[in-house]
């Protein structure tokens, strides 16, 4: 090859020869034990020599992320609603198709309902993947995760016995509030993010805080998207007062403490001019 090839145009000529391996499924490196190699990276510009050994690792089997999202978040869409209309193999034929006679059952199921379809349109008009696909095995993982929680959650908070929140309307009308300004604010990181490529380049850029209000989390948080998700279920959690719900919540803020973190660590390394004030996901203190 040229040494002015690319990572993605080695990857071609690899495909041309073995067709079995298309580009999404490769992972080519330096070393065996080595990172990925990113399809720009140009090999004049690697640490090797006149000659270069580079390895490839096959992926697997890989699915887009658009169809992946659109496969996570309408499973929980159309579970939940199994639950709210109580349909008779849920809770008994005596239950069937009756209605809650607490509001806040009927509130929960559109604000759950409001949170998916956001989410089924960002996929699609919004989103803009550095990374086009994911191994196909870790759809039945993500899907167990998305599906299992919705139905569990719907379970308890449309069961018959189920008991409106403890401070009544005070507590339901603040949790409303909040979940609709964190549905706001998530929906404004993802287009400014999405604005950073919107001629369809892959190169990472540092965000920040637009005319946009709700992007102004940008000056304290590399990813306020998952600060402001938190506090989507936060709220919802304190909107139904449920226990499936607190712990959802809770295994949300750790994965996405996680994502926030490493993403964060990646902001240090590419760009030594990247804000110091910034946080991973929580303002001066995670």
């Amino acid at each position: 090859v040229e040494p002015n090839a690319t990572i993605r145009e080695i990857g071609l000529m690899f495909h041309k020869l073995y067709p079995r391996w298309y580009p999404a499924r490769q992972s080519i490196k330096l070393d065996p034990k080595g990172k990925s190699l990113r399809d720009e990276e140009i090999l004049q510009h690697l640490p090797v020599g006149t000659t270069a050994t580079l390895y490839f690792k096959d992926l697997g089997p890989q699915i887009g992320w658009t169809t992946v999202f659109l496969i996570e978040y309408t499973g929980p869409l159309f579970i939940y609603f199994l639950f709210y209309f109580r349909m008779p193999f849920v809770y008994g034929l005596d239950e069937r198709f009756t209605s809650s006679p607490h509001p806040v059952v009927n509130l929960a199921c559109i604000c759950h309902s409001f949170h998916y379809i956001k989410r089924l349109i960002e996929t699609i008009f919004v989103h803009r993947f550095s990374h086009g696909t994911m191994p196909l095995r870790n759809i039945v993982k993500n899907c167990l995760y998305y599906w299992g929680f919705a139905a569990w959650l719907a379970y308890y908070i449309n069961h018959p016995l189920y008991t409106p929140p403890s401070y009544g309307k005070k507590q339901i009308n603040f949790a409303v509030i909040m979940f609709l300004l964190c549905e706001a604010g998530n929906f404004s990181i993802h287009v400014a993010l999405s604005d950073l490529r919107r001629n369809g380049s892959k190169i990472r850029k540092i965000p920040y805080p637009t005319k946009n209000p709700f992007t102004w989390l940008f000056f304290f948080v590399s990813c306020p998207n998952y600060t402001y998700e938190v506090g989507t279920w936060i709220s919802f959690t304190i909107m139904t007062q449920c226990v499936p719900v607190g712990l959802f919540t809770l295994l949300c803020f750790i994965q996405m403490t996680i994502w926030a973190k490493d993403k964060h660590c990646t902001y240090l390394r590419e760009f030594k001019d990247y804000p110091s004030l910034r946080m991973p996901i929580i303002p001066f203190l995670l």
